[in-house]
């Protein structure tokens, strides 16, 4: 009998995926300077929220029902923001390719809600039917993926999982961070490209970190003063609907 040997995943996606991994590394240590402890990182977190709750009721998403999963889940954080949303954890999954984030993710979430250890972007990650999805959430992963390629391997896979009229929930930075050669920002002419069939809507966000850190320094109420002029927000908020049919 002859054995198929299994698919190998190609060289550059291997490559890539063990640089995000040294570039997280190359991170650690710095968790005050993201902690909501912080002014400036707790402004941001709650005008990211709610600007998601004001998109699910545009929707007309109902929590309770509705199927996500998020990519690149990190220490699961985000999914208890979707958990306080009345989300469901039956309905949630979270895929981390770090295997202590997910560790850490695992502890604080309900064991009905699934944490997958693995690259997103590898068809044998993780066992996500096709079209299961009612929404696929990713926040500041496109960003640390340096490689166009697998930037677009995993939006690919990203969008196979969704259900018609599904949609990417994305939040991400939209400039480079010249301090940060790990990371660039992701414009929206990007999404475009990495999604070319979806219907794009967007709202900017979030005062660029480093006049966020200043202002709140000097007094935290002059956050949302600030974040008033649009051109000093670096990031977006999107919704991408996979359309009907399709």
């Amino acid at each position: 009998m002859t054995t198929v040997p299994p698919l190998e995943r190609p060289v550059a996606e291997v490559d890539e995926a063990a640089a995000v991994r040294n570039r997280y590394a190359r991170r650690c240590g710095d968790d005050e300077r993201y902690s909501i402890l912080n002014a400036a990182v707790m402004y941001a977190t709650h005008e990211r929220q709610r600007a998601m709750i004001e998109l699910f009721r545009s929707l007309h998403v109902n929590p309770r029902v509705t199927r996500l999963v998020e990519v690149g889940c990190g220490t699961g954080k985000n999914l208890l923001e979707f958990l306080r949303f009345d989300f469901q954890p039956e309905h949630l999954l979270g895929i981390e390719l770090l295997d202590e984030s997910a560790a850490q993710a695992r502890a604080i979430v309900p064991n009905a809600l699934r944490i997958i250890t693995g690259d997103a972007a590898d068809p044998t990650c993780c066992a996500i039917p096709p079209a299961s999805q009612d929404i696929v959430f990713q926040s500041t992963v496109f960003s640390s993926l340096l490689d166009d390629s697998f930037q677009e391997r995993l939006a690919a896979r990203m969008r196979s999982w969704l259900r018609p009229g599904g949609g990417i929930l994305w939040y991400d930075f939209t400039v480079d961070n010249y301090r940060n050669a790990d990371v660039r920002g992701v414009p929206l002419r990007r999404i475009r490209q990495l999604f070319p069939d979806g219907r794009l809507q967007y709202r900017r966000l979030t005062l660029a970190p480093p006049i966020a850190r200043f202002v709140t320094r000097v007094h935290p109420a002059l956050y949302p003063l600030v974040s008033h002029c649009s051109g000093l927000r670096t990031h977006v908020l999107a919704w991408i609907q996979r359309p009907d049919g399709a």
